[in-house]
C-alpha cells in the first residue's frame, strides 16, 4: 500500500539521492502520521472517557505526541533542504538529527508522565466500564500503528532518514503498549485487582526506553561516532585499486546529516612518480568515491620515500625508542615521507589487549611522537593504525 501511495503523490520517486525527492518522502511520512495520529487521538480519548480507563487515555495522548512528533519530522524536511550559507557551509542536513532526537525526548516526557499517572492510580482506583467500543478501538489501533511502523521503515530505508527510523521504533512501541492495554482492559473485568495501573505504568517504562534508545543513537551521531567499518574497508578497497596509490592512512569522515557526508584521507604514493600523473589519478579517484559512496572526499598526497637507506635510518630510531620505551609493543608496515622541512614516520603499532584503550592510545601517540623529535625536530610520527596483538 505504501508503495501505490509514494508513486501515486511522489513525482521521480526512484530518485533518492535527489534532495527534493528525499524532502517530499519525509513530508508524504508526516502528513501520513498526522492523519493517523489524530484518528487515534480522537477514538481513544472518546472510548477512554466513556470506559474512565487510564491506560486508554494515556495510550490517546501519546498518540497526540506522536502527531506533533510527525509536525517536526515535516518541518526538519524542510530545514534540512536548505542550502549552504556563510554560517553552515556544509548546509543544514544536521536538522534530521536534531528533529528524531526532539521526537526522542517527547517520547521520554510521554513514557514518564504515563508512569506517574499510572502509578497514582494503584493508591486511587476507579472503577473502569467495559465497553466493545473499547475493544475495538485499540485493535484497530494495534493495526494502524503496525502499518505505520512499516511504512516508516520503509521510508527510512529508502532515503535513509533516522527522523521515519525514530518513529517506526516510535510506532511499534506504540503498538506493543496498545497491546497492553488491551489485555489489561479485558483483565480488569474478572479482577479488582488495578491491572489498569500496572500495565500503564508498565506500557510507560517501555516507552521510555525506546526514547532512551533513539535518543543514544542520535546524540553518538552528534558527537561524531566512529564511521562504519564497512565503509572505511570499501574506500580503502577502493583507494588501493587507484594506480600509483600504495597504502592510505588517516581516514576522516564526517557526518552533516543523511546523504552529506565529507572525507579525507591521506594517499600514499611513491615519490619517484609522475606529479601530474598522479594528480590526475587521485581526481579520477575522487569522483569516483563520490559515485560510489555519495559523498566528497578530499584526498591528501603524501609522496612515499623510496631511498632504501633512508628508511632503514629511521626504522633504527623508531625501533630503539619502542623497545627502551614500550618493550612489549612492536611497529611493522614502516614509510616515510621525506622532505627538508619535515620527515613524517608512518607505521602500524601493535600492543597488549589489556592496554587497549582510548587514553592509552591517546599517550601512546604523544609519547613516541616527542621521543622521535627529541631525536630530530623535524620527526613526527603518524601511527596509522593501532592494534591490539594477541601475541603480546
Amino acid at each position: 500500500m505504501i508503495e501505490f501511495i509514494i508513486r501515486r503523490f511522489i513525482k521521480n520517486y526512484e530518485d533518492t539521492d535527489d534532495k527534493h525527492v528525499r524532502e517530499q518522502y519525509s513530508i508524504l511520512g508526516g502528513i501520513l502520521g498526522i492523519i493517523c495520529n489524530l484518528f487515534l487521538f480522537v477514538s481513544k480519548f472518546l472510548v477512554g472517557m466513556m470506559s474512565n480507563s487510564i491506560g486508554i487515555l494515556s495510550d490517546a495522548f501519546n498518540n497526540l505526541t506522536d502527531m506533533c512528533s510527525s509536525f517536526i519530522s515535516i518541518i526538519s524536511a524542510k530545514l534540512s533542504n536548505r542550502p549552504p550559507d556563510k554560517e553552515h557551509p556544509f548546509g543544514h542536513g544536521r536538522f534530521e538529527y536534531l528533529a528524531s532526537l526532539t521526537i526522542s525526548i517527547i517520547i521520554l516526557v510521554v513514557g514518564y508522565k504515563l508512569c506517574e499517572t499510572s502509578i497514582g492510580k494503584f493508591f486511587e482506583p476507579e472503577d473502569m466500564e467495559f465497553s466493545y467500543w473499547s475493544i475495538g478501538v485499540l485493535i484497530i489501533s494495534i493495526a494502524v500503528k503496525v502499518w505505520m511502523c512499516i511504512y516508516n521503515r520503509y521510508i527510512g530505508k529508502k532515503i535513509n532518514s533516522g527522523v521515519n527510523d525514530a518513529t517506526a521504533a516510535d510506532s511499534i512501541t506504540d503498538a506493543i503498549a496498545t497491546t497492553g492495554v488491551l489485555v489489561a482492559t479485558i483483565a480488569q473485568q474478572f479482577t479488582t485487582l488495578p491491572i489498569d495501573a500496572a500495565a500503564g505504568t508498565a506500557i510507560g517504562l517501555m516507552i521510555m526506553y525506546a526514547g532512551y534508545g533513539i535518543a543514544k543513537d542520535v546524540i553518538n551521531i552528534l558527537l561524531g561516532k566512529a564511521p562504519d567499518p564497512e565503509l572505511i574497508r570499501g574506500i580503502v578497497a577502493t583507494a588501493l585499486n587507484c594506480p600509483h596509490v600504495v597504502g592510505v592512512h588517516d581516514i576522516r569522515i564526517h557526518d552533516y546529516g543523511p546523504g552529506r557526508m565529507f572525507g579525507s584521507i591521506h594517499a600514499e604514493v611513491p615519490d619517484k612518480a609522475d606529479l601530474v600523473e598522479v594528480h590526475a589519478a587521485l581526481d579520477v579517484l575522487e569522483d569516483e568515491l563520490q559515485d560510489k559512496y555519495h559523498m566528497e572526499v578530499n584526498i591528501h598526497m603524501d609522496p612515499l620515500c623510496t631511498d632504501i637507506h633512508k628508511i632503514n635510518d629511521v626504522r633504527h630510531v623508531l625501533d630503539k625508542i619502542v623497545h627502551e620505551k614500550y618493550p612489549r609493543y612492536h611497529t611493522d608496515h614502516l614509510r616515510i615521507t621525506s622532505g627538508h622541512a619535515r620527515l613524517n614516520v608512518i607505521c602500524d603499532i601493535h600492543i597488549p589487549p589489556a592496554e587497549y584503550n582510548v587514553e592509552n592510545i591517546a599517550r601512546i601517540r604523544r609519547d613516541i611522537n616527542d621521543c622521535m623529535r627529541k631525536y630530530n625536530d623535524k620527526y613526527r610520527v603518524v601511527l596509522a593504525k593501532i592494534m591490539a596483538d594477541p601475541g603480546k
